[in-house]
């Protein structure tokens, strides 16, 4: 089997893969080694209007398709990944320093997945239904997508976006995190393998406070759809707001798991904190606040220390890796700013939050972070890092207030003995998931994701996901329904 060739120091938009003029350097490094492992352009602002009108034409084509030639061109895309799937998690793991293991299942196989859904979920989606007053209504693509994806699940983010945008019959301009570029342009190269007709995906490489900040800016866009931090999101949804163009935001957490007095504490403590680590804590629904009963505080400080202790922090392909890096140098340095902060304020440090013994590479150990106040702020600001906070509740009514006490809303997680109570807890919870028991993410990906509050706005996945990219039309006095 023959790998994927990616044109080096190029971009893919309209079709083709070139470099634009006055385009600069970008070296991408991998944060396990620090090495260069690949170098694209970083665009000019101008560009973006090329870019936003190959894909205005690319829109015109793919938006008259049948939606079965649509579902059929996900199903390809899946079929491509799967093929190229060791070739695609090296790239990835090398890209954002994850163990390989996590990058074959969480940026591979799982985007599969997701493609697979949206080809089925297209294919019975009411896309020209009959209402009570025998009105049709139509359902379809809404046009130009800009997606603003994040570093720390490239792929992952990509598809989540693109996916259900390709169902609907939108046409797509990527901009990619700067850090992570090189797994965009191989799923457009992967797009262009399976003939996915030009314009239809873009990928703009470059910094987002350049080339992303023109694309927002542009005119023919009719949604944008971004994931990243709240302060850059409540520009982008500004920016559109003032064109009149949707936005949809996934902008981060601080995510509770709240453990009560009929739970398992070890197997709850010991699954938060693994959960809490994936990717090395650079997870937007990571449970990064572990809320305990009072009573059982030190002993869950116990068995998050040991469990936080037994991690192997250190090369990405090695199998007994079990922790990569972070993302880069300047992300630990914000991460260690966190702990020091928090240790300057009181804070205990029960372990970890120190540069692991590395030659080279962005390597941290994970930390345990207790005796914190609840108005501080590694207990109600994103670190985005290996670190857990440990905190006391007293009983069930405080550890609900407690959860909900938070600018976000994305996630949170409920442990209880009581299946029925965990149930009823997780209604009173103000978070757009809430995982019961350690459930993750399900084997069929369609369930809603996205958040309440300054977590964002919009949904990912599932029916939701494609509802965000199709306008909605009544056609009055219609005597027919056509078949899509």
């Amino acid at each position: 089997m023959a790998e994927i060739s990616v044109p080096s120091n190029s971009l893919f938009v309209g079709g083709r893969w070139y470099r634009p003029e006055a385009a600069a350097d970008f070296e991408v490094r991998n944060p396990a080694t620090e090495e260069v492992i690949g170098i694209v352009p970083e665009a000019p602002a101008e560009f973006a209007s090329e870019a936003i009108a190959a894909a205005q034409a690319g829109f015109e084509l793919w938006s008259a398709t049948s939606v079965e030639t649509r579902a059929k061109t996900l199903e390809r895309l899946a079929e491509a990944m799967e093929v190229h799937r060791s070739q695609l998690g090296r790239l990835t793991s090398a890209e954002i320093g994850t163990p390989l293991k996590d990058a074959l299942g969480g940026q591979v196989d799982l985007p599969v997945r997701v493609l697979r859904s949206y080809a089925e979920i297209a294919r019975r989606y009411p896309w020209d239904e009959r209402d009570e007053a025998g009105s049709s209504v139509v359902r379809e693509g809404a046009g130009v997508v800009v997606a603003i994806t994040p570093w720390n699940f490239p792929v992952h983010q990509i598809i989540a976006k693109l996916a259900p945008a390709l169902a609907a019959g939108c046409s797509v301009v990527l901009k990619p995190a700067e850090l992570t570029p090189l797994n965009a342009l191989f799923l457009a190269a992967l797009c262009e393998s399976i003939g996915l007709p030009d314009g239809v995906f873009n990928v703009v490489t470059g910094q987002g406070s350049v080339v992303g900040e023109a694309l927002v800016q542009s005119d023919g866009y009719e949604i944008v759809s971004f994931t990243g931090s709240l302060k850059v999101g409540r520009h982008v949804g500004e920016v559109a707001g003032s064109k009149i163009a949707r936005a949809a935001l996934e902008l981060g957490g601080k995510s509770p798991a709240i453990v009560f007095v009929d739970a398992d504490l070890t197997v709850a403590v010991q699954t938060t904190v693994r959960n809490c680590f994936v990717n090395a804590g650079q997870k937007c629904n990571a449970p990064t606040r572990l809320l305990v009963p009072r009573n059982r505080l030190d002993e869950a400080v116990a068995i998050a220390k040991e469990v936080a202790e037994s991690y192997v922090v250190g090369d990405p392909n090695d199998p007994s890796t079990t922790m990569g890096p972070l993302v880069s140098a300047a992300q630990r340095e914000v991460v260690t700013g966190f702990l020091s902060r928090a240790q300057s304020d009181g804070a205990r440090i029960v372990t970890g939050g120190r540069a692991a013994q590395q030659d080279r590479g962005y390597f941290l150990t994970p930390a345990i972070v207790t005796d914190v106040s609840r108005s501080s702020e590694i207990a109600r600001e994103e670190v985005f890092g290996p670190v857990l906070v440990v905190m006391a509740h007293d009983g069930e009514d405080d550890a609900i207030a407690l959860a909900n006490d938070s600018e976000y809303g994305l996630s949170a997680e409920v442990w209880s003995g009581d299946p029925g109570r965990a149930a009823h807890l997780a209604r009173r919870i103000k978070a757009g998931q809430v995982r019961v028991n350690g459930v993750r993410t399900p084997a069929l990906p369609v369930s809603p994701f996205g958040g309440y509050k300054r977590s964002g706005n919009g949904r990912e996945l599932g029916e939701f996901g494609l509802d965000e990219f199709v306008e909605i039309k009544a056609v009055l006095g219609d005597p027919t329904v056509s078949e899509a």
